[in-house]
């Protein structure tokens, strides 16, 4: 080729050149085909030439060393590959035309170290071919410069420019085989055996967009690499490789497609089935992650020469680790290793973990890792039981098994079997450098959390801590939840649950399935499964390939198995089939066509791994049993082991604590919600006075139980029995209807004579009958007319009916009885009724009650709500008057047919007017609130694991909300606790404590988007309780430091800074003044003869906890006073107390008590009776007043006699929140 060729051939755009394999499904038929069928071509004497066995740069002539080489693609990225194998030679050739034609094509091959590649343009990022340089037996020259390069069965044909050129071909091709030869060589010649190539991740056949055939893909390490078939992956050709440091995978439109993107081509591939391209995925993703990993923390943790191979098998270079066993182990032993669970084996990778290799941790693996390791894990492994990096999966199981979790092969330390020398042993252990004794005595027994005697530092940590020992400390934290290894038997029920006493046995066929790493979402086909035998026995369940096989072709044992699920009949190609999950993450499936025969397996296996505390549990069919994490009460700090079983909406358990099943209705559930992120869920269910988190420790079987407890949860029919409840067994759909039409269309013109958009009301009426608890309605996303409308077609639509269709005669027939005899008649109908339709027929009844009470707005009296319900309500279509009579004589006769007693019509009235008076309030500022009134209050601090939702009501009160919340929790009221909830504003930084009388809904109505409800302990309370038994005098009054916003206030103060004011607080306002009044002689009150600058209105202040950092507060016992005027418009100030030191009753905390004595009143919501004691014996409501002291503010210990100055204490340290 001349220069001039050349040149043209690299402009040739893009665009019009020949499409890359990769682009054109015809290219394997056109140009690679001929590379299959061509024929050996006749040699043309031409010496084939030695190997050479110098090194390659002394051996090349120089021309071969080509610096300007054009760069790779991918090399330039950010962030891209990991350094690929040097190009040894790179340049244009003709490459053999297809089946003997003489029309050459122009290639740009690329040779490194592992692979001879070729391209259509130099610029490509993919190769149409590519070969291993393992693969290649000989190279051959075959004149008019072209030379041949051969493999077991296949021959590639170039041609270069000139002799001299194709000389440097041939000699750079037969080095760089000579060199892959030396490293097998060196490989095989290793004292562990390490296999030289690297074992795929996955393999196996997948259709590529644009082309014909299926391809074979194959993802190795950081590679995924493409063959036309399974033979020429066997013998090294390949169509090309994607580097995935560059890449990503997506799910594509597709159930089995997805997509690999890259920056220079996007590979769309199909795969069988969506369970297989799951599977596709994960592996794409871990091979993503092997790419982006770094070397940094493994070559440093491989400085230390026993950690550069695997502390179970020996394979080189183990790149992950566990990190509370402190060895280093390989790929395939990290997934046994998992299998053991987080209890024995807490496993991290040394690449892609980095946030979890801090320097504590590195050099707690330096200094002990797998040389200490082993010495003490590995002190006694027999040669026929030691591991190779060859071992099979099973034989890895069984060794770590024995190794970690049995303790089998460890050195026995000299005080084992003496718990309380080993703890004391250890106690002396953490103080010092030696990690190995530390290590050999927990591994032994010695408890991690043992008692050192030491109150000041009573664990083994506080003492590592207390004598400054930084790695021991970080042993001592990743072992706090590790289990001791038991080869000892124990008795049944100390064991563990997962230690099972194998007594069960049975046999016979089953039809299984390839186990899975992902829950089955396809149905399986009946071709996918196998025949079996399969016997359960001693705690072991195999499966052999018929009766007369001796060797199993698997086994699961009992005491790896967490779950047993039993999914719906013909749920996949068997009628009947079960699910087992272990503890490694897979899955396997099991089908039967007999019923009976199904069921006695589900009862053998399930009595074979669930331990006797549990058996309770399988005295009635499950759809799935197990065991889970849990955790239950406030503290969230120790997670159990609980046994689990589900059936049909009811979830019952089994807890460490005491044999008794408890049963949870998931239907009444007042919270179903999933935290943390997706490594660590938690699935949290609030039921009535209890809270139970389960925890996601095995990602597989927890998002089984996740999918099933929530369709548990969920609506299962259309009847109302089947609906999500509520605490009175009225449908949790009901419930949001009405609620909502209740807070935002009581007065709207036509309220359910009115159509919604029937599209918007066919789905609200979808979302919720499939989960109506995680609907909000909200006003602005729902129209009223549009929730009324969801309503009455749901009570439409019922199969029975609401009166059900046996009585709805009856109650057509009470409709015509006259006088008092009506009512009787009405009830005893209503005792007949199902509970579930009884409280529904009450809630509506008491809701459109409410509703014709508002009949002047909305124009809906008695009459005409029963035109619209009866038809609805008895399903007659209109077709009968009387369906309408018997809902217009069961509103009219509400009280007397439904027994409501004055508290409750009392109770209603009082809401549905508060409601009434916020909608008209917001409708005048502008601003709309929730339909709903679903609030979200935290207990004790604003996380997410302390998060309630909780419906207001609008007569709930603070103390009413505070009970709700601790009843929720299950939080017991010890002596001398205060809870209160308090208004958290964190813009302002402020936070102000509600009298346990006030109500909840205006406050949640008037919460801004940084503020928040929140219930805690009063932390002061008791310094409150002794200034309020402390007989105060007539009024208050002192100095404080005061600022105010001057476009607020206009008191024309300077603003931006505090300044000293004189304050007088007595029981009906606040007035300020310049400077400080003189004293009357006679009795020590303030001259108050003079005009304040400025006079607040007691009850029109709210006083807040708190100054604003941003203000420079010149002390930190601060408080913000917000005061609202006639005309809702509020004005802010801020007042410090600026004593000499801070006052005996923090003025940042007690704000409260003399304003909540003075209504003789306890502040705290939830101990207001307990601690009804400490009210004023006054019958009089005491004044209130301040003044400072020299000495600081102290309570005065009695009422000052006449003539005699009141006790100075400070302003800061009375109540004018109470007072409001």
């Amino acid at each position: 080729m001349t220069k001039k060729e050349e040149l043209s051939a690299s402009l040739v755009p893009r665009a019009v050149r020949v499409a890359s394999l990769l682009s054109e499904g015809e290219e394997l038929s056109g140009d690679d085909q001929g590379d299959e069928d061509e024929s050996d071509p006749a040699y043309e004497g031409v010496p084939n030439g030695g190997w050479h066995t110098s090194s390659l740069s002394s051996s090349l002539p120089s021309s071969l060393r080509t610096p300007e080489l054009l760069p790779y693609p991918m090399d330039g990225l950010a962030g891209g590959p990991r350094p690929a194998a040097p190009v040894i030679k790179a340049g244009w050739l003709d490459k053999n035309p297809p089946q003997g034609s003489y029309i050459y094509q122009k290639r740009w091959v690329r040779l490194d170290s592992d692979y001879l590649r070729y391209f259509d343009s130099n610029k490509d990022a993919y190769s149409k071919r590519f070969v291993s340089v393992a693969c290649i037996s000989r190279v051959a020259a075959i004149g008019d410069q072209k030379f041949e390069v051969i493999t077991n069965n296949r021959t590639f044909a170039f041609r270069a420019e000139s002799d001299a050129e194709r000389r440097e071909w041939i000699q750079a091709l037969q080095q760089a085989v000579a060199e892959q030869r030396a490293r097998a060589r060196l490989s095989s010649a290793h004292p562990l055996g390490i296999c030289g190539p690297e074992l795929p991740d996955r393999s196996g056949s997948l259709e590529l967009r644009g082309f014909k055939n299926k391809l074979y893909v194959v993802v190795v390490g950081d590679k995924v690499q493409l063959y036309k078939n399974l033979e020429e992956y066997h013998l090294g050709v390949g169509i090309t490789f994607i580097d995935m440091s560059v890449g990503n995978v997506k799910v594509a439109a597709d159930r089995r497609s997805f997509d690999l993107t890259t920056p220079y081509r996007i590979f769309s591939f199909s795969a069988e089935s969506e369970l297989e391209k799951d599977q596709w995925l994960e592996t794409m993703q871990d091979a993503i992650a092997e790419a982006l990993s770094t070397l940094e923390v493994a070559e440093r943790i491989w400085s230390s020469a026993p950690n550069r191979f695997c502390a179970d098998c020996g394979a080189a270079q183990p790149d992950w680790a566990s990190i509370n066993l402190c060895v280093v182990i390989c790929k395939r032993c990290a997934g046994e290793h998992r299998g053991l669970g987080a209890a024995i084996s807490k496993v991290r990778s040394l690449k892609m973990d980095r946030k979890v290799w801090t320097e504590t941790l590195i050099e707690l693996f330096l200094q002990l890792g797998n040389g200490a390791g082993n010495r003490f894990w590995a002190a006694n492994v027999p040669p026929s039981e030691a591991l190779q990096p060859g071992s099979s999966p099973g034989a890895r199981r069984r060794h770590l098994e024995a190794k970690y979790r049995e303790g089998k092969y460890r050195r026995y330390h000299l005080l084992f079997g003496n718990q309380e020398e080993l703890d004391k042993a250890l106690c002396a252990a953490v103080t010092t450098t030696d990690l190995a004794e530390t290590q050999a005595l927990l591994g032994c027994g010695a408890g991690v959390n043992c008692f050192s005697g030491d109150p000041e530092a009573p664990t083994p940590l506080a003492l590592a801590e207390q004598a400054g020992q930084m790695l021991q400390m970080e042993f001592l934290r990743n072992n706090r939840s590790t289990e001791v290894p038991r080869l000892d038997p124990v008795k049944p029920l100390e064991k563990h649950y997962s230690v099972i006493l194998p007594t069960v046995s049975h046999s016979g066929f089953l039809y299984k399935t390839a186990s899975a790493g992902k829950l089955l979402q396809d149905r399986r086909a009946r071709e996918e499964f196998s025949r079996r035998w399969c016997v359960l026995s001693d705690g072991v369940l195999s499966y052999y390939e018929n009766e007369r096989t001796v060797t199993p072709n698997g086994e699961i044992r009992a005491s790896e198995i967490v779950c047993l699920a039993v999914p719906p009949p013909e749920t996949h190609g068997f009628e009947h089939t079960f699910e087992v999950y272990t503890e490694g993450e897979r899955l396997y499936l099991f089908g039967l066509e007999s019923a009976e025969l199904a069921r006695e397996w589900v009862k053998c296996i399930a009595k074979a791994f669930v331990p006797p505390l549990a058996e309770d549990l399988l005295a009635r069919d499950f759809e799935r049993l197990g065991r889970l994490p849990y955790k239950a009460g406030l503290s969230l700090q120790c997670a159990r082991e609980g046994w689990f079983s589900l059936t049909g909406s009811e979830l019952r358990a089994v807890f460490s604590e005491g044999p008794c099943e408890e049963p949870l209705q998931l239907r009444k559930l007042q919270e179903l919600s999933i935290q943390g992120d997706s490594e660590n869920q938690v699935l949290v269910l609030v039921e009535r006075r209890r809270t139970l988190y389960i925890q996601g420790e095995r990602r597989l079987d927890f998002t089984g139980w996740l999918g099933a407890i929530q369709k548990a949860a969920a609506s299962s029919g259309d009847t109302l029995s089947e609906q999500q409840l509520g605490d009175s067994d009225i449908p949790v759909i009901v419930y949001r209807c009405v609620d909502y039409i209740t807070q935002c269309g009581l007065t709207s013109e036509g309220i359910y004579r009115k159509c919604g958009q029937t599209s918007k009301t066919q789905r609200l009426l979808e979302s919720l009958r499939q989960d109506a608890r995680s609907v909000r309605l909200k006003e602005g996303e729902q129209h009223v007319d549009d929730v009324s409308s969801a309503l009455k077609r749901f009570l439409r639509d019922l199969p029975d009916g609401l009166f059900t269709r046996a009585q709805r005669l009856a109650w057509l027939e009470a409709s015509e009885v006259e006088g008092e005899e009506k009512v009787s008649r009405y009830r005893e109908l209503l005792t007949r009724l199902p509970p579930v339709n009884r409280a529904t027929v009450k809630a509506l009844i008491s809701h459109l009650y409410c509703v014709q009470c508002f009949s002047d707005t909305n124009q809906m009296n008695t009459h005409n709500l029963a035109i619209v319900f009866g038809p609805t309500l008895f399903q007659t279509d209109g077709q009968d008057y009387k369906a309408g009579r018997v809902v217009e004589d069961l509103i009219s006769h509400y009280v007397a047919v439904f027994s409501v007693d004055e508290e409750e019509l009392r109770k209603q009235r009082e809401e549905i007017t508060a409601i009434v008076k916020m909608r008209v309030a917001g409708t005048a500022s502008g601003t709309q609130h929730a339909g709903d009134f679903i609030c979200t209050v935290y207990l004790e601090e604003k996380k997410a694991e302390a998060e309630q939702h909780i419906k207001i009501p609008a007569s709930m009160t603070a103390q009413e909300l505070t009970l709700e919340i601790l009843d929720r929790r299950n939080v017991g009221i010890r002596e001398k606790d205060y809870w209160t909830c308090f208004e958290v504003n964190e813009r302002e930084e402020a936070e102000r404590p509600l009298h346990f009388a006030e109500k909840v809904l205006p406050i949640l109505h008037g919460l801004g988007v940084d503020s928040y409800l929140v219930v805690k302990k009063q932390q002061s309370m008791e310094a409150m309780l002794l200034y309020l038994a402390s007989h105060v005098g007539d009024t208050k009054h002192g100095m404080m430091k005061f600022r105010e916003d001057r476009s607020l206030l206009g008191l024309g103060l300077p603003s931006g800074g505090f300044h000293d004011r004189y304050f007088i607080l007595n029981s009906s306002c606040l007035r300020l003044y310049k400077e400080i009044r003189s004293q009357r002689p006679w009795n020590g009150a303030p001259d108050t003869s003079h005009r304040p600058e400025k006079e607040w209105p007691i009850k029109s202040l709210k006083v807040y906890l708190g100054v604003k950092k941003k203000l420079r507060p010149p002390t930190c016992w601060g408080f913000t006073v917000v005061h609202e005027t006639e005309k809702h418009e509020k004005q802010q100030c801020t007042m410090v107390w600026c004593g000499p030191r801070s006052p005996p009753v923090c003025p940042g905390r007690c704000l409260m008590c003399l304003g909540w004595a003075a209504c003789r009143s306890f502040p705290c919501a939830a101990m207001r009776t307990r601690c009804a004691g400490v009210w004023l014996p006054s019958p009089r409501t005491p004044s209130l007043s301040f003044a400072t002291s020299e000495h600081g503010a102290r309570p005065s210990a009695g009422t000052s006699p006449p003539g005699s100055l009141p006790v100075q204490t400070p302003l800061s340290a009375v109540c004018l929140a109470c007072l409001v």
